[in-house]
């Protein structure tokens, strides 16, 4: 049996439901970002990761880009993000990152990393991970 054959669904059984991952890798930019005086006056480097599953569409791509979840999209709304101003806490710009992420209903997960990478001398970075879906 052909892989199709394997896929496509008997009378009475749900949809196979197939996933792929959209990748971003070590986006670093500048950030105004933390609650310390000295965060207020400059921005930071910040090193952003962002792992999405994303259901696959029906039938063929059709090698359209309007067929799949833009990467370059996902940087620009976290590029426009940074620009609107200063946060506090490295936790509000992942959270705000997931809900870019999954403002397109075909991502079913994102998890998101972000680092601060000049905040300790001895440490490469430090920040947090997190995992969202839905519900």
């Amino acid at each position: 049996m052909s892989r199709s054959q394997a896929e496509t669904p008997q009378p009475g059984e749900a949809p196979v439901r197939r996933l792929y991952r959209i990748l971003v890798r070590d986006l670093v930019l500048k950030c105004s970002i933390g609650i310390h005086a000295h965060e207020l006056l400059a921005p930071q480097r910040v090193r952003i990761n962002v792992d999405m599953s994303v259901l696959e569409q029906a039938g063929p791509l059709s090698d359209d880009i309007a067929n799949v979840v833009s990467y370059e999209d996902v940087i620009d709304g976290i590029k426009a993000m940074l620009a609107e101003g200063h946060i506090n806490l490295v936790e509000t710009l992942a959270e705000k990152i997931a809900e870019l992420c999954l403002a397109d209903d075909r991502v079913e997960t994102a998890r998101i990393r972000v680092e601060k990478l000049d905040v300790y001398a001895e440490a490469a970075s430090v920040g947090i991970e997190i995992e969202r879906g839905r519900r």
